[in-house]
């Protein structure tokens, strides 16, 4: 995993623009988070369930990210602007099937479809990135693509 303060270098433009490109399976669909061409971590989502709630990953597009607080995950990501979904959040998890119900979880490493390892230290990682971006007032914002 790449160190948070090297993965997405300082820019003019005012916007982060994350980039998660997936690859969907019946068990989960796993994916890499990039900023700037360099990979920051791994992530894991459920299968694509025509954007069911609670049981599909999001569509494919371009979304906002929020910072959003809960008892549950403390300070963490939300992502906003999904058709016809609210509450797509972006918190630890290593079993998407098991602890998901359609948000993204950010991975160390993908140990199959759907499932990965050390997902808090990716979280943390992401999230400080992330964080030092809205704290400097710039708009962030995640595309998300498949690899096929």
């Amino acid at each position: 995993m790449v160190v948070p303060s090297q993965a997405c270098p300082d820019n003019d433009s005012g916007e982060m623009v994350l980039f998660l490109t997936r690859q969907y399976f019946h068990g989960g669909t796993n994916g890499k988070l990039r900023c700037a061409g360099r990979v920051i971590c791994s992530t894991i989502e459920l299968p694509w369930r025509q954007n069911r709630s609670g049981i599909s990953c999001i569509p494919e597009g371009k979304y906002g990210i929020a910072r959003r607080y809960s008892r549950r995950f403390g300070w963490h990501l939300e992502v906003v602007g999904v058709p016809d979904r609210s509450l797509i959040l972006i918190h630890p998890a290593n079993n998407a099937q098991l602890e998901l119900r359609g948000c993204i979880a950010p991975v160390t490493v993908i140990s199959g479809a759907g499932l990965g390892l050390q997902s808090r230290k990716a979280c943390a990682a992401l999230a400080a990135l992330v964080f030092a971006a809205l704290e400097r007032e710039e708009e962030v914002m995640i595309v998300v693509e498949s690899l096929n």
